[in-house]
């Protein structure tokens, strides 16, 4: 990273936190998308958000001069940076009262990097990113195509995170015009970003899938090795997406933010005492992280109910054909290797006996990976209501399992419940169970390349044990 960049400054300050930042290498059609995404969310909105942004050089602000026009027409302030060449002060969108030019000067660090950074009262995102260099690039040298060069930074809607690198970045701003800096300040100042709303997200996510898509069929194919990279690219930061959907929904949740990577934990370690395949417990992992997409209600389908029905058809012979998806599982669909992720998810609230949602299968009809979800999503949950209530003591695990107990056989697969029981016993005799929260910058280490909804990995498993 250069030396005195935002990007550096940022990570930096996070290189020794409890939680550092997790950069990851994107493409150039990548940020864009990112970028379109997050702007055309600011389209969709008035709620006057403070906007700063970084071009690298004035000829990439003026191909997106008038795009800020409009995005200017719903926001309170744009502050936008770049070398001041090729007409970038000149342009009619810089003239507009609400959108102010800084000219970088051309040895400034932050003039190699590239920023969007937003923040309202009810949404917060943030991109920010540097180009690799020569040497990064390797022995194949810099790309010879725009859309395939290459940077490193992160993309992210957690509040804290964008207010820090908003105010990094007015710092920066304020070696160049102090008075302007005392303005962002004081607007900066006035906006109390809340935690995005689940349903909110989920729509960010939703397009910022789509302009995913869109941006790769805009990138030439030279080789059949080179299309499948690229498709591991797509699906790599089509994850990312989720996860940061799922991060947001556990942040918002002040009492049990850490839900995902514990309930992932502990069914990771469930798989193992069943001897499940290693690509089972992957995928089982991965819909641990994503289960609390399920309370979205609210989430726009992105397929047509035909669409859904008849994929629904297709993995879950037993659903009833006006079966209702949870709309959280219904984004996942719209990656085929994300299907039986969503499969998962969607029928972790059937009960054993058969009077869940949203089907009403029962017993073995549900698949293995949801019960074991239901099964420890519950004891998570039960575990952390103690810790909150004031009876937190030495046998809280007990409780939680007890509370377990008393649905087995009717909600929950009772030689499952056998399973977690053996897994409790080991929790009080100082079993630990490291929470560790995935490098969502490279979420790619979640897929196993045997997830295709055509293949025995999305069949109903209910052999417990070889």
């Amino acid at each position: 990273m250069l030396q005195g960049s935002i990007l550096q400054q940022l990570e930096a300050s996070h290189r020794h936190s409890a939680r550092p930042i997790h950069f990851g290498v994107y493409y150039k059609n990548t940020l864009v998308s990112l970028c379109h995404a997050l702007e055309d969310h600011i389209l969709t909105k008035d709620n006057d958000p403070l906007v700063i942004t970084a071009f690298q050089q004035g000829k990439w602000y003026l191909e997106e001069a008038q795009r800020y026009a409009d995005i200017a027409q719903h926001s309170r302030e744009i502050v936008i940076m770049a070398t001041a060449d090729a007409g970038f002060a000149e342009h009619p969108t810089g003239q507009l009262p609400n959108i102010d030019l800084v000219g970088l000067a051309a040895d400034d660090p932050v003039a190699q990097e590239w920023h969007l950074i937003i923040l309202a009262p009810d949404y917060t995102a943030m991109v920010i990113c540097q180009e690799l260099s020569e040497a990064d690039y390797g022995k194949d040298g810099l790309p010879t195509c725009d859309l395939e060069r290459k940077f490193y930074g992160l993309w992210t809607f957690e509040p804290e995170l964008v207010e820090e690198t908003a105010e990094l970045a007015i710092a920066h701003i304020h070696d160049y015009h102090p008075e302007l800096a005392l303005k962002l300040s004081q607007y900066k100042q006035a906006i109390h970003p809340a935690i995005c709303p689940g349903e909110e997200v989920a729509t960010v996510v939703s397009r910022v899938v789509d302009y995913l898509k869109t941006g790769q069929g805009n990138l030439p194919v030279i080789t059949a090795s080179h299309q499948k990279f690229l498709d591991r690219n797509l699906v790599s930061n089509e994850i990312q997406a989720f996860l940061r959907m799922a991060q947001l929904i556990d942040l918002a949740d002040s009492r049990n933010p850490v839900a995902a990577s514990e309930v992932a934990s502990l069914a990771e370690t469930m798989g193992q005492l069943l001897d499940l395949p290693a690509w089972q417990i992957k995928r089982l992992r991965l819909a641990a992280l994503l289960h609390r997409l399920d309370p979205l209600q609210k989430a726009e389908s992105l397929i047509s109910p035909t669409h859904i029905t008849t994929a629904y058809q297709e993995q879950s012979p037993s659903c009833p054909l006006a079966c209702p998806l949870v709309p959280g599982a219904q984004a996942l669909r719209i990656m085929p290797r994300l299907r039986a992720i969503a499969q998962i998810i969607t029928h972790q609230s059937e009960w054993w006996n058969g009077t869940g949602e949203p089907a009403g299968l029962a017993g073995d009809d549900i698949p293995l990976e949801s019960r074991i979800l239901s099964l420890v999503a519950q004891f998570q949950l039960q575990v952390n209501q103690y810790k909150y209530s004031g009876k937190a003591g030495p046998g809280i695990f007990a409780q939680a399992l007890d509370q377990c107990r008393k649905q087995q056989s009717t909600r929950f697969d009772p030689k499952l419940v056998d399973t977690l029981t053996l897994l409790v016993m080991g929790l009080q005799q100082g079993l630990d169970l490291p929470i560790m929260t995935p490098k969502v910058s490279s979420g790619l280490w979640l897929l196993d390349s045997r997830w295709d909804t055509d293949s025995k990995s999305s069949e109903h498993i209910s052999v417990y044990s070889k």
